[in-house]
């Protein structure tokens, strides 16, 4: 049970981070206002894009899962920070919907890590 939801959490994580890019890497309005607010504009929102193509796809393979969660909580650890700081956790009406998937992603990412925690060569002599 604990390695089918292992695997159902990473497939999760790893298509809403695919599904966000074409948001980031089109220039969606939406997206390049968040990245406005954050003064990120444009050169964040496409580095965030490409890193959240690479973690997605580091997520997917079992031998990389610990890299792809390691990077996503980096890099949705910023995402959350931006929200709490600068850009709210209501944007442009959508009740908080990004914000409670970071949160989302940050506890699944997590979860992920600590099952793959012997596999990272710096965390797992200690955990």
């Amino acid at each position: 049970m604990k390695q089918k939801l292992h695997l159902l959490l990473r497939i999760v994580i790893a298509i809403i981070l695919l599904q966000t890019l074409r948001f980031k890497l089109t220039a969606h309005p939406d997206s390049v206002f968040i990245f406005t607010m954050a003064e990120m504009e444009p050169y964040g929102r496409i580095a965030i894009g490409v890193l959240e193509l690479i973690f997605a796809v580091l997520l997917i393979f079992p031998k990389t899962a610990w890299m792809g969660s390691l990077g996503t909580l980096g890099i949705i650890s910023g995402a959350i920070f931006l929200h709490l700081t600068k850009i709210g956790i209501e944007i442009l009406g959508d009740n908080g919907l990004l914000f409670y998937t970071a949160l989302f992603i940050f506890a699944g990412s997590f979860f992920i890590l600590w099952n793959e925690r012997k596999k990272v060569f710096f965390l797992g002599k200690f955990l």
